[in-house]
């Protein structure tokens, strides 16, 4: 069965319930003032795209791009449901991320994850990717919870 991707509303209920799964779980990982996750309402906000990857139907994999300006968007709520990881979803959902940022004019990508153990595999296949480490960006401030990466699309 091949993963289909679509451009999805935060206010739909079955990417409510992702989104809440993915906040549920992140919980644990870091403290409240390190975990930046954003819940349905804020990833609801203009200049956010979201995407679902669906698979008979049902939402396995999340991601969406937050337009920093022009150039330049940061990938956020990167999800795949856990009974589905270690299937190359997240890779998919990464890949369709980056051919939507090109397709924008989006030239630099970037990304915040945590530092946690949890987030191994996630750091990973960001930098199998491209992306390499970097100092905080935007509104984010250095924090031992995160790690921020950057990724130029050529």
């Amino acid at each position: 069965m091949e993963i289909i991707f679509r451009q999805v509303s935060a206010a739909d209920p079955a990417v409510e319930l992702s989104i809440s799964e993915h906040l549920r779980e992140l919980s644990p990982t870091a403290p409240p003032e390190s975990r930046h996750a954003l819940n349905s309402t804020q990833l609801g906000e203009n200049d956010m795209t979201i995407f679902a990857g669906y698979l008979g139907g049902q939402i396995v994999a999340l991601g969406a791009l937050r337009n920093l300006d022009k150039s330049r968007a940061e990938l956020k709520s990167m999800r795949t449901a856990a009974a589905h990881r270690g299937r190359g979803l997240g890779r998919a959902m990464l890949e369709r991320l980056i051919g939507q940022a090109r397709a924008t004019g989006i030239s630099e990508l970037y990304l915040e994850t945590g530092t946690h153990d949890h987030f191994i595999p996630a750091r990973k296949l960001y930098a199998s990717a491209g992306f390499t480490v970097c100092e905080a960006f935007g509104s984010y401030a250095e924090d031992p919870h995160s790690v921020f990466m950057h990724h130029r699309l050529d």
